[in-house]
Formats: structure tokens, C-alpha cells, sequence
């Protein structure tokens, strides 16, 4: 049997919607929308309040299911799937939440930890698992802080770990860098960043706030000679081609593609020009 490379494999998507409609009631919230994101990449999906963002990430976990269209995950139709088959696609899937949803009650350390708990694994192998964990997200000082004890980017920074537990192939961010300092918001994109560049990780980022697509569209993440981790802007060296921007509107998909062709489509659609103003 011939062996995939790994180019060609980045090219199948790792989620797919095709022609999804849903409605609430009479409310039409996803029109006939199609997308793709591919092994690796990371779609960021912009839009109003109540345009169909979040909407998306519980279509894709299988918390609501579409009234016509199909959805797939590596391949795998889950449109019709049961609870029961659904619980084993989220075996590949991180989830984080906007406020990162800790457990107040429980320690940075239990809540990373407690998907493996639940799990039964050995403690040993739980300790190193989350302390691996905390390190990626630069948090393995604060393992045995409770959450009221963190700053709200350290509270977001411990949710990223938790859904890294199980080394997921697709994150879905659901608004993570909201109410937080521009600092901190940067310092969530580099997570994401590092997972897309680093650990070939697929991603859906919803976000209102435009400087996300500046930290995520523009800059990539290596390894340096001496073994860390750096962040280089885009530019003669590497075009980012494994970062792609969806704006929705009404239920439907008005932009798709690159930073660049959103900053030209912008200067002759007067809608994606007021959207990216903030107006």
C-alpha cells in the first residue's frame, strides 16, 4: 500500500461543511454554508454577534445537528451520528471556551488533569502528561494555583492545556482572546500558532477582534538553533498558506480566503470595510 507524505495529507480536510443550513425556529442562522479546513491550517471565522460563528464549533461537535447539508470530520460523515458516535469523534477534538471554563473547586493541576482521571491512567502518567501540557502553554509554575488565584489570560492559558490533553488533531477557540489586553490576546495567538506550525494542529478560531488576524495571519512559529521557540513575521522568507479567514454574515459566507485578499476585498465591499473598522 503506498505510504501518504505528509504534503499530500494536509491537503485532505480534517473538517468539512457542505451546502449546511439551520434554522431556530423561523430564523434561518447558517445558509447553505461550504468550507474547508485542511491539516494544519487554521480558519479564523469573523462575523457580527448572532451571525452563525458559534454556531459552527457545536455543529462540528455534534451538540446541535443541521436541518439540511453534511458535516464531516477527517473524512468521517457525523451528520447522522448518535451520542454514542459522537463521544468517539470529540476523542480528537480540544475545546476552548471563552472565559476557559475551569473548575472553580479544582486546582490548575486537577483541571488539566481531568479528562485522564476520568480515564482511570495512572497518576504518574497523568503528572507528566499535565506538566507537558502547562509547559506549552508557559504555565507549569502555577500547577497547584486555584483558578481564582490566575489573571484571566492565565485562567485562558490553563483552559488551552486542558484541551490539549489526548494531543487533539483539531481545536476549536471559541472567542479566547475576549475582554483580555492586547498582550495577553497576543500571547493566546502565539499558543495557536505554535499548535498550527508546530504540531500541525487543525483549528477553528472565532473571534470579533480584528487584531487577532494581525498576530495569526502574519507570523509563524520554528525552532531556533538552540532548541527554542521563536516567532518570525511573514514575509520574502515564507508566505503563510496554512492560515485563511472566513467572514459570515446572515447566515452566509461573504469573504473567504488570505489576509491579503481580505484588505483588497475591503476597499470595494463597503460592509467588510465597515466590519474591519469596527463600525
Amino acid at each position: 500500500m503506498s505510504q501518504v507524505n505528509p504534503f499530500e495529507e494536509r491537503m485532505f480536510p480534517a473538517i468539512e461543511f457542505r451546502d449546511v443550513y439551520l434554522y431556530y425556529d423561523d430564523k434561518k442562522v447558517l445558509d447553505g454554508i461550504s468550507f474547508t479546513v485542511r491539516k494544519g491550517e487554521t480558519k479564523i471565522i469573523l462575523g457580527r454577534s448572532g451571525g452563525g460563528k458559534s454556531t459552527i464549533i457545536k455543529l462540528v461537535l455534534g451538540l446541535i445537528k443541521p436541518d439540511s447539508g453534511r458535516i464531516l470530520i477527517d473524512g468521517e460523515d457525523i451528520t447522522d451520528y448518535t451520542e454514542p458516535e459522537m463521544m468517539r469523534v470529540r476523542q480528537k477534538i480540544g475545546m476552548v471556551f471563552q472565559e476557559g471554563a475551569l473548575f472553580d473547586s479544582l486546582s490548575v493541576y486537577d483541571n488539566v488533569a481531568y479528562k485522564l482521571h476520568e480515564q482511570g491512567l495512572p497518576e504518574e502518567i497523568v503528572e507528566e502528561e499535565v506538566r507537558k501540557m502547562l509547559r506549552f502553554v508557559d504555565l507549569e509554575d502555577a500547577i497547584d494555583k486555584m483558578p481564582s488565584q490566575l489573571s484571566g489570560g492565565m485562567r485562558r492559558r490553563v483552559g488551552i492545556a486542558r484541551a490539549l490533553v489526548g494531543h487533539p488533531e483539531i481545536v476549536l477557540f471559541d472567542e479566547p482572546t475576549a475582554g483580555l489586553d492586547p498582550p495577553t490576546a497576543r500571547t493566546i495567538c502565539e499558543l495557536v500558532v505554535k499548535l498550527r506550525d508546530l504540531e500541525n494542529v487543525s483549528s477553528i478560531f472565532v473571534t470579533h477582534e480584528m487584531q487577532n488576524i494581525e498576530y495569526l495571519s502574519s507570523e509563524y512559529a520554528v525552532i531556533n538553533e538552540k532548541g527554542e521557540v521563536v516567532f518570525e513575521k511573514e514575509g520574502e522568507k515564507l508566505c503563510l498558506i496554512n492560515t485563511e479567514i472566513m467572514i459570515l454574515r446572515e447566515g452566509k459566507i461573504i469573504f473567504s480566503g488570505k489576509d491579503e485578499q481580505l484588505k483588497k476585498a475591503a476597499t470595494t465591499d463597503p460592509y467588510i470595510r465597515r466590519f474591519l473598522h469596527g463600525r
